[in-house]
């Protein structure tokens, strides 16, 4: 056994071995469950729950863009009833994270807005993590880049077959 054997190779005297579908997934995983902590320290930050913090960032995002949005739209997006809804502002107004204004257009709605504070700490705390996340991404060649895209985004197709294909198994 010589000694290039021991220093060529980073296993020891096994070859490298490439990645392999197991290893990305488990990476995947990984990065699922350190979103999952991100976004429960976000929530905590904010002192609000996950279907709470989801609500803002649509507000937040619709304000942005120059959209209203109202509470059949938020139940419609949030996937909840509108009983639910209906609860979910109740707290967010109680807690001062949104404020509810007549729509200018139907009298009898109710145009909802995340109140300037809870936005500039909401915003804050996003931003902080897009901007983390932004800079793991930047050193990356656009070619990769894509392979990435392409990857999430078909885990994500996957993910919503399997979903769409377990609502339909329930209703039957």
């Amino acid at each position: 056994m010589t000694s290039e054997l021991l220093t060529s190779t980073s296993g020891f005297w096994y070859e490298d071995s490439p990645v392999t579908a197991v290893d990305v997934l488990n990476a995947l995983r990984r990065y699922r469950t350190a979103e999952s902590a991100s976004q429960r320290r976000a929530r905590e930050a904010l002192g609000i729950g996950e279907n709470a913090l989801i609500a803002l960032r649509l507000l937040i995002d619709a304000d942005q863009d120059g959209r209203t949005v109202n509470a059949k739209e938020l139940a419609e997006r949030l996937e909840i009833t509108p009983a639910s809804t209906s609860a979910l502002i109740d707290r967010l107004v109680r807690s001062g994270h949104v404020e509810r204004h007549p729509d200018p257009i139907d009298r009898r709605g109710v145009i909802l807005t995340a109140t300037g504070t809870s936005m500039r700490h909401a915003l804050q705390v996003l931003e902080e993590l897009d901007a983390r996340s932004a800079q793991v991404t930047e050193h990356l060649p656009t070619d990769e880049m894509s392979v990435v895209v392409d990857f999430l985004e078909e885990m994500a197709r996957v993910v919503d077959d399997v979903d769409t294909e377990d609502r339909s198994a329930r209703r039957a």
